[in-house]
């Protein structure tokens, strides 16, 4: 037992036992503790963990350890600034890469998935992203053929003016007018 002094076992100033905290972790259903000795634990006698089916997925593992983590005030204050931090950059780098050829959008949509392990409105704009992302796939794929290749002209042409003017106004390199330039020339 500890007091807010970090004495062991001793009572605080007001003379009362202090409060013990206990914590405890959920075993989940793939796993069961059983005694070595396949009977009730003797004095002495150690627990083995058996795994009835294979082993926890990567998703379970991660969610124990952020549980873990979570159960602590510190850890829990210092996973918040982590991943607000870690989700600030991607999401950053994200928008930068928006008007530039490259994963632009994946980095921004991954930057809130990072923010959505500690903060609510990050889960739910990530979901409303997600089920929008679903709805617009299914509707387009539902479509005759020459849809579907107009719907990729029309997305070719809108990248290709996002690049054109991104490299127009932020580098001063303007592909038309040395395109044209080359045509003209040769």
């Amino acid at each position: 037992m500890t007091n807010g002094d970090g004495d062991r076992g001793a009572p605080d100033a007001g003379g009362s036992t202090p409060v013990i905290e206990e914590r405890r972790y959920q075993v989940s259903d793939d796993e069961r503790v059983t005694y070595e000795s396949g009977s009730k634990p003797a004095e002495g006698d150690s627990l083995v963990a058996e795994r009835e089916s294979e082993p926890r997925s990567l998703r379970q593992r991660v969610q124990t350890a952020l549980e873990i983590i979570r159960a602590n005030p510190t850890g829990r204050i210092a996973l918040k600034i982590i991943v607000a931090v870690v989700g600030a950059v991607v999401v950053l780098v994200g928008l930068a890469l928006i008007p530039l050829p490259g994963p632009g959008w994946l980095l921004v949509i991954a930057g809130l998935g990072v923010w959505a392990i500690e903060y609510h409105w990050a889960r739910r704009l990530l979901t409303f992203t997600r089920r929008n992302v679903h709805a617009w796939t299914r509707w387009a794929t539902r479509q005759s053929w020459p849809v579907r290749l107009l719907l990729g002209a029309v997305g070719l042409v809108f990248v290709s003016v996002v690049v054109w003017l991104s490299l127009k106004f932020s580098l001063g390199i303007d592909l038309v007018a040395n395109a044209l330039h080359y045509l003209a020339t040769h």
